[in-house]
């Protein structure tokens, strides 16, 4: 038997539940796939699997087993890849996941800058507004807004930013003054979608915050859609500085209550790029973070990132 590979069947079982989806990711019949789980728990002597026509159940020694088998995997992979990293020229597949706002209005730009250096690597951008288990999910990159706080990962700030209330000139015409925080109250706004019930934004002045709730105009989890309702002329809107930078210089939005720092959930807002926390990093990945730096990083360079995109998109 090989075990490995029978390690590797019985892991990707405990995710899937499916005997057929894990014949299809590894190309062997699920028959064959059904053998070499018989065969692990007979060595093991221990049923790890309950098995029906309807569903798969772990017991709970296959639960432990898959716990286990998760973090010894991965240090295998993990090996595997370093030692190609320190004898192989730069290449393969590079998996990037980001934030919407981020990934759309940067990252397209720079990918293509990167690849013309290095051609023989192969960019896989996802998109999302949550953060990714980057382990589970196999992403080598993930660019958050907010430091990580899982262990296992080591981070690089490329940047802090701020949130900006901003709304459009059309918007604002005839609508009462926003001359302190309170007179959000007699405004539409829009919120970003996070969890419970009670929408409010947090405003802080001379390290005092103070938390004004509203009931939102409008509400979505994405922040492109924020900043196009904002563009619209659909009420103010909460966003990170660098995203509205050229909507503000090209007079589509107009930022109000500049004089106080906002935000809806923290004041340590900026770019994270999060990767893995191994003895040695890829070349793919350190030489992609090192370009990705090289143009955003610092108090200036992110807005200029984001207008070059911003720009070509009309």
């Amino acid at each position: 038997m090989d075990r490995l590979r029978a390690m590797e069947l019985f892991l990707s079982i405990s995710q899937t539940r499916n005997f057929s989806e894990t014949a299809r990711r590894f190309g062997i019949s699920a028959t064959g796939v059904s053998r070499m789980i018989t065969q692990i728990e007979d060595e093991l002597k221990i049923k790890l699997l309950l098995r029906s026509t309807r569903q798969v159940v772990l017991t709970e020694s296959g639960q432990e087993y898959a716990r286990q088998l998760e973090g010894i995997l991965s240090r295998i992979n993990d090996l595997q890849g370093n030692i190609t990293a320190i004898s192989s020229a730069p290449q393969g597949l590079l998996r990037v996941h980001s934030r919407m706002m981020f990934g759309l209005g940067v990252l397209p730009h720079l990918i293509a800058g990167f690849r013309r250096l290095y051609p023989q690597i192969h960019i896989e951008l996802t998109l999302a507004e949550a953060p990714v288990d980057l382990r589970r999910q196999q992403f080598d990159i993930d660019f958050r807004i907010s430091p990580p706080v899982e262990a296992g990962v080591k981070r690089r700030i490329l940047f802090r930013s701020e949130r900006y209330l901003v709304a459009s000139p059309a918007y604002l015409a005839g609508k009462p003054p926003l001359t302190a925080p309170e007179s959000i109250l007699e405004h539409e706004c829009l919120a970003y979608h996070l969890p419970g019930d009670q929408t409010s934004w947090m405003f802080k002045e001379r390290e005092q915050v103070r938390e004004i709730a509203f009931k939102p105009r409008h509400v979505t989890n994405n922040g492109v859609a924020l900043l196009e309702l904002a563009r619209l002329g659909e009420g103010l809107a909460l966003l990170e500085d660098y995203t509205v930078h050229e909507d503000i210089r090209q007079g589509r939005l107009v930022r109000v209550l500049s004089d106080v720092q906002v935000s809806n959930s923290s004041f340590d807002a900026g770019m994270y790029a999060t990767i893995l926390d191994t003895a040695i990093i890829p070349a793919k990945i350190r030489l992609f973070l090192d370009f990705v730096t090289e143009h955003v990083a610092g108090p200036e360079q992110r807005f200029k990132a984001h207008g070059k995109a911003a720009g070509r998109g009309g």
